[in-house]
């Protein structure tokens, strides 16, 4: 049974990767997390006596607060949200019982800086790669994260002079590997190893690579997003957007797969 306030891992994993993900704060000491340094999907850290500070971040939005096992530093910063009238709840068992049910962990030695937004950039006139790698950087590492699209050429002296992680072109951190594209090295480089994203991974290489024999939803994939880009002329408005269409491809992914649809006329 559910212990007062707090929530499984399971059941915060199915709301991760979802526009109704609650926001994750790690409140572990220094020395428990430098002993085994990865987070909850998109968690930030925060020291316990310092939680009070986050208030007007959180202000309006569900939060699970995570420390080691799940005890008196989650459960303590918790109740001071719920003092200030956020919902906030523990992550039951801490990341210890995350760990233990072989859920994703993000490294946090691949997360780019302490800051918060991360802050990335890629290459104007975004398409498949350019839209699927910021919706998995939104849903699952930092739901505020920051993507400026420029042109090609100074993508490399963006990333260095506003400190912004480039990602999907030649040199970047994040990019094509042989056969893989850049959301395939992104679901490897942050442990994102779960069969709907997986799914989701090879629809988006086939459409990003012109393999349509991958799966037959490769060739709809790429058809929807030569739209978007074509019918939004600013790339933040095709980012929010693409935003839609990936969080409906990830609901099928987990899902929906067995569904089918087919029409028939009323008899009589």
């Amino acid at each position: 049974m559910a212990q007062f306030a707090s929530i499984s891992p399971k059941s915060l994993m199915r709301l991760i990767g979802t526009p109704d993900a609650p926001a994750a704060i790690d409140v572990c000491i220094d020395e428990d997390f430098n002993a085994d340094p990865f987070l909850v999907p998109t968690a930030i850290r925060c020291p316990h006596a310092a939680i009070d500070n986050l208030v007007p971040d959180v202000i309006g939005r569900p939060v699970v607060v995570i420390c080691q096992k799940g005890l008196k530093l989650s459960h303590g910063s918790a109740a001071v949200l719920r003092a200030h009238g956020i919902a906030a709840e523990v992550l039951e068992g801490g990341n210890h019982a995350w760990r233990a049910a072989g859920l994703p962990r993000i490294p946090a030695g691949h997360l780019p800086g302490s800051g918060q937004p991360s802050r990335w950039v890629t290459k104007w006139r975004p398409k498949i790669d350019r839209i699927a790698c910021p919706w998995l950087i939104r849903r699952f590492l930092d739901p505020k994260a920051q993507f400026l699209f420029v042109p090609p050429a100074e993508v490399a002296a963006v990333s260095e002079k506003f400190e912004a992680m480039s990602f999907d072109v030649p040199g970047a951190r994040w990019t094509h590997d042989g056969p893989r594209c850049t959301f395939d090295m992104m679901l490897a480089g942050f442990g994102l190893d779960t069969p709907a994203l997986q799914k989701m991974a090879e629809i988006i290489r086939g459409a990003d690579t012109n393999r349509h024999d991958l799966a037959p939803e490769c060739a709809g994939l790429l058809a929807l997003s030569v739209g978007l880009s074509r019918g939004c002329r600013d790339d933040l408005a095709q980012l929010d957007a693409g935003m839609v269409l990936y969080d409906a491809l990830y609901r099928w992914a987990r899902d929906g797969q067995n569904e089918t649809h087919d029409w028939q006329e009323d008899e009589g």
